[in-house]
């Protein structure tokens, strides 16, 4: 039996998904999470064989989650729903360490696949991507400098993705349960790291990045 944990901000979508996977009598849905602080405390306390997640959630997104899950909980395949299918999500979804790539517009069958894949531990992108992508994006993953998004540290990175949906440094402190002190110590060092000098180029940043969805 798979346990799985899903993580929606949509409760609607999330409902949709649980009613879907509860009929597969292998899948066992042990908690589900509205955002994605929500999703990495859950998931790194209840331990899941698979994480369901959305790629764009309120707080720090999939993608973000999905790094923290691979340090914190590394017996959790990572299954991503997303609406992107071009290369930079993708390539991103795998060096995060992430399973399976599912888009929005794909069967039920294909998340059904997916999940059955990372339980076995192998790789699933759905139609229309395909193993030869992952070899590709693998290879480039492997072969790529590391990048200043890399250098920041979890809670540099937590910061980032709440500062880039227009939190203050009193807001971030409240979701993060840390001092505006170490708000401003950590924001200072994510935008050197970064090489930001300001709002708009950190909204920039996380546009290009992918930590907000173009509108």
């Amino acid at each position: 039996m798979a346990t799985i944990v899903l993580a929606d901000d949509h409760s609607i979508v999330r409902q949709g998904i649980k009613s879907l996977l509860v009929g597969e009598p292998d899948f066992e849905i042990v908690g589900e999470a509205g955002d994605g602080f929500e999703a990495s405390q859950l998931i790194e306390r209840l331990q899941p064989d698979v994480a369901v997640l959305d790629i764009m959630m309120e707080g720090i997104n999939g993608l973000e989650v999905a790094r923290q899950i691979k340090k914190r909980s590394p017996g959790t395949s990572v299954v991503m729903l997303s609406m992107y299918g071009n290369e930079a999500y993708v390539l991103e979804a795998l060096q995060a360490g992430v399973k399976g790539y599912v888009l929005k517009g794909s069967t039920s069958e294909d998340l059904v696949r997916a999940i059955r894949e990372a339980v076995a531990g192998r790789h699933y992108l759905s139609p229309p991507l395909s193993e030869t992508a992952i070899q590709a994006y693998m290879a480039r993953a492997q072969s790529s400098t590391m990048e200043p998004y890399d250098t920041l540290t979890t809670r540099e990175r937590e910061v980032l993705h709440l500062a880039a949906r227009g939190c203050n440094n009193a807001e971030i402190a409240e979701k993060l349960f840390i001092s505006r002190r170490t708000v401003e110590v950590h924001r200072s060092s994510m935008m050197q790291k970064l090489g930001l000098n300001n709002q708009t180029e950190l909204i920039r940043y996380a546009l290009q990045r992918g930590i907000l969805a173009e509108s």
